[in-house]
Order: C-alpha cells, then structure tokens, then sequence
C-alpha cells in the first residue's frame, strides 16, 4: 500500500504490540507528525506510559474492541494470526502492516537510510553512528533498539534526508528496507526458531546487500568469515574494516582500567587519527570502526567522529553501571546469545574486580535449545555463574529445555554455577556471597536487570 508520511495526517494508525522498542519508537515518530495513534499491549511499561504522555490512546491487553475508527494497523512479527485485533482488522478490512513493512515505507521518504545489520551490536552501533551524525549536524532521524541519553529515548524525529536505523534480520524483516548504506556486523547462528540453519542464516543477509543501490555503500566486517564472504557477492560500493582485515583498522590498540580502548585507525595505509572509547571492550572497537566507516562514507568529519565516539558512554542495557553497594560494583548487559555472553565476560576481565558473578537468564527455549552446545561453553571467564529460569518471552514451554538442564551441562565444563529459581533467592545468595571488590554481572535480554536492582536496594 502507498502511505505518505506528510500527505496522510488524516489517518488514524494502530499498533498492535505498542509497547515494543521498535513499535514505540515507529508510534513516536507519527505521533510527532502529527497523526492519531492509537495502540495495545499486553503489559504497562515506561514506554508506554510515554506514548500516553503524547498524546497516544494505549490499551492494556489485546481485544477486538480496541480497532475504532482505524484506517492503518501495524503489528509485529512476535503477533500470532489468533491476536483478536487482528481477527478484527480482517473482518472489517483495514489495510495490515508488519512492522518491518511499515517502517520500510518511513524509509522511503529518505535519500540516505543507515542500515545496521548482524547478530550483535546492532544497538551500540547504532547509536554510535548517531552521536556521530548528531554532532555533525546532520539532523537524522534515528531509531534504535534501546534508550539512549543524546535522544532521551529510543527515537528522534529529524527533518533531513538521513535516517538511522537498526536492520533484524529476525524473520528477515530487514529484506522490507531501502538502504543506501548498510552495514554487517557479523553473522551468527540465532533465531533458529524461523531459519533452518546459518547457511539460510547468511543467504538472508546476502539478500539485504541486494537491496543496496548500485551507488550506495555496503559496510561489512572482515574479520567475520561469513560477511566476509557476503562483501565478495555485493554488487554495490563495499567498504570493510576489522582489527585483522579491511580497508578500516585498528592498530595499537590499548585497554585502560576501565577495559575501554584507545587505538590508532587506518583507511588502508593512512593514518587518520587516534580514538579513546567510553565504553569496554573489544568488540567495541569493531562497532566503532563500522561507525567510523559510515561516517567517512558521508564525509563527516573526523572532529565530529572523534567528539561522537568518545561522548558515547553506551546505551541502557549494554553494559551499563548500574551502582555499587558494599563495595560491589553492579553492571547489566542485555547479551543472550553465546557470542555476546563470551564478549560481555572478556569486558568484565579488564574491568576492576576480585571476582566476577554472573547472573544469566536465558532468553527464549528456542534459542536456549538451539544453541544449548554453545551456552554450556559460554562461561569460562566468569568465577560464579547463577542460572535464572528462562525467560519465556514469546515462547510456551514445551518440557524439552530448562535453565536446570543447562546448568548440568555447564557444571560439567568446571565452571561454579548454582540454579536458583527465583529472584529473590537469587539476590539472598548474592548478598551472602559477594564481597568487597567483586563485580556482579546481570545479563539476558529478559528481565534480569531487576535481580541488579533488587540487590542494590536491598
């Protein structure tokens, strides 16, 4: 369906699954262009409560009563054909988009769309690039997957041709967008509920480079053996980086106290400058340099780079300091994939600590079955591990996986590792446990952060 963002104010929109990241952020961006938005969603949350505060009509819990006067409905991918809404948008015939769908066509009033894809770092990269762009001037508008401070939130609405915005390729959602820059970061084996297997996994991702212009620009990592690979078939300009490989490098890289790095970067031969990081860890220095690479792709300049990066202290979830108590320091990170668990624990390695405790809830039974091999091997770089229940999300359970199971199996790969059931036990071990000195480490993209929270509190 055609929809023009500055043509068809007339038009109320509804969203069903409101209170998502993404959702909230599409709903904001019409909501500041003056539309009627209404939405629904199963649960209140901060988000939420800020649509609300917009001016949005937000319902808690799904029902077909919730369709009034509707001329638009926008729902997610995690939405099931059984969803009452949408039983009821269909008998009464109202035009349906997923929300990939939708905020393709918010892309196609754009000349310059930012695409960030791959398995991890999609948000930290994200806004990374829009600290850059913003200390340009360049007026973007920018969606990002978590609740970063230069924009108070998840979104901004821009009135410049730039758009930023993350690229999931969960579902292959991403395959909707219209890119002129896109970027992969890596790709890895996930969301192994909907692909078959990583090859299906990194045809998908060759696909997204298809929908790249002949003049635009494909940003790929080097040191990823699969995007590596994906750069090889793009049919657009290609720019790679890497610490190893690439036209954009790192090069006598340092870490401080913090685990933070300062490096010198390279396009090919020549030196462009040096850069300290405000936020830890290795495979930070690869999420900047695909930043850097985005921005000299728009002729940023380097002062805008420098200012942009170091201001970028991380955004909320990603490795974020949450307090201290008793001389323990309390960190949460969203990882939930054994990839970004083994990145988060190298980060804490070189942060200040004694020992570190990491409090892990899986994410989905899928993903946890999926990749169960994974997981068990995912904890070597932490001193003790606490197992949380998994965290079911869209998923039911089917008695097949269990967070008791996975913590048998890491149990047999030496590594100190206790299940507790509850949050409230958990922070009742920790607070007899932990000592002055150690680190704690809350990590899963559920609702672990609270076990952080609760134990600062306590």
């Amino acid at each position: 369906m055609s929809f023009n963002l500055n043509n068809d104010l007339d038009k109320k929109v509804h969203f069903i699954g409101i209170g998502g990241i993404s959702m909230s952020g599409l709903a904001q961006i019409l909501l500041k262009r003056g539309y009627t938005v209404s939405g629904s969603d199963m649960h209140k949350s901060p988000l939420t409560e800020k649509l609300s505060a917009l001016g949005a009509e937000v319902y808690i819990g799904h029902d077909k009563s919730n369709i009034k006067d509707v001329n638009l409905v926008i729902y997610t991918a995690a939405i099931p054909e059984t969803n009452p809404e949408i039983i009821e948008a269909k008998r009464l015939k109202i035009p349906m988009l997923t929300r990939a769908e939708f905020l393709g066509l918010i892309m196609k009033g754009h000349k310059y769309n930012v695409a960030i894809s791959g398995t991890h770092g999609k948000t930290t990269t994200t806004s990374m690039i829009s600290h850059i762009t913003l200390k340009e001037n360049l007026d973007p508008t920018i969606l990002v997957g978590g609740e970063l401070d230069i924009i108070n939130g998840n979104v901004r609405t821009g009135k410049s041709e730039y758009f930023i915005t993350e690229a999931c390729e969960y579902k292959a959602s991403f395959l909707k967008f219209y890119p002129y820059i896109g970027l992969i970061l890596n790709v890895d084996a996930d969301h192994l509920d909907y692909y078959k297997d990583i090859n299906e996994i990194q045809d998908t991702f060759q696909k997204f480079t298809s929908l790249i212009p002949k003049d635009g620009y494909l940003v790929a990592n080097a040191d990823d053996i699969r995007a590596s690979q994906i750069a090889s078939k793009a049919s657009c300009n290609v720019i790679t980086f890497g610490i190893d490989n690439g036209i954009i490098t790192a090069k006598s890289i340092h870490f401080d106290d913090k685990g933070c790095a300062s490096f010198d970067v390279y396009n090919s031969n020549d030196f462009l400058f040096n850069i300290k990081l405000a936020v830890p860890g290795k495979h930070n220095v690869l999420n900047a340099l695909a930043s850097i690479s985005c921005a000299l792709i728009l002729n940023i300049s380097n002062e805008s780079i420098l200012n942009g990066l170091s201001s970028f202290g991380g955004t909320h979830r990603r490795f974020e300091y949450k307090g201290i108590k008793n001389g323990v320091i309390v960190i949460d990170d969203y990882a939930h994939h054994p990839t970004e668990i083994k990145a988060t624990l190298s980060a804490a390695k070189n942060y200040p600590h004694k020992r570190v405790f990491c409090v892990f809830q899986p994410h989905t039974y899928s993903r946890t079955l999926t990749l169960f091999d994974e997981f068990s091997n995912a904890f070597s770089d932490t001193d003790n591990l606490i197992l949380a229940d998994i965290y079911a999300a869209r998923e039911k359970d089917t008695g097949v996986v269990s967070s008791d199971t996975l913590g048998d199996a890491v149990r047999k790969n030496n590594v100190k590792c206790e299940n507790i059931h509850s949050f409230k036990e958990i922070v009742s071990y920790l607070s007899e446990n932990l000592k002055d000195g150690d680190l704690l480490l809350t990590v899963g993209a559920g609702d672990v952060f609270k076990v952080g929270e609760m134990y600062l509190e306590n």
